[in-house]
């Protein structure tokens, strides 16, 4: 009775072992593979033709944190339209099979905040501003109503304060 206990139980969490890994789905919002620097140069040419500034968000598909702000952009009209009206938006890849250590010193070495994080640039590829993504999270507050991630009213603050028209404002 005792083997026939043990052999179950055993079977039972191979199975589910087996069954959960299964089920984990690939994410693929990064790519390992692309010339970062070459899109940054992209970027940064259409943004000064269009008057926006260059939004580099640096992370990877490894990292939850990424994911859930990446989603949220996707399933928020307004965060999306503040993106694509005053920004060219690049997502660069940290990864173990490509770290973009030449493309990432040259933007001031953001990591050093955790990923994701964002790096605004101008239209000549000048860095304007680091974002640590971590002063973007929801507050405890919301967090106990909405659960992890990015703040709406966090994020399009940030966004909104590192626009085109915002850093070439008249002085007051």
């Amino acid at each position: 009775m005792k083997k026939t206990i043990l052999i179950l139980s055993v079977l039972l969490t191979f199975s589910s072992v087996s069954f959960a890994q299964e089920k984990k789905e690939v994410v693929h919002i990064y790519n390992p593979q692309a010339d970062a620097q070459r899109d940054i140069n992209a970027a940064v040419h259409k943004a000064k033709l269009a008057q926006k500034n260059v939004l580099v968000q640096v992370g990877g598909n490894w990292c939850i944190w990424c994911i859930r702000f990446h989603d949220l952009v996707n399933k928020t009209p307004e965060l999306k339209k503040t993106i694509n009206d005053n920004f060219e938006w690049v997502l660069v890849n940290w990864s173990p099979e490509n770290k973009n250590t030449e493309v990432l010193t040259k933007l001031g070495n953001p990591g050093r905040f955790g990923y994701p994080v964002f790096v605004v640039l101008d239209g000549d590829g000048k860095v304007l501003h680091i974002q640590d993504s971590g002063y973007l999270e929801r507050d405890k507050e919301e967090t106990t109503a909405e659960g992890k991630g990015h703040s709406i009213k966090k994020t399009e603050a940030f966004l909104k304060n590192w626009t085109y028209s915002a850093v070439h404002a008249p002085a007051k």
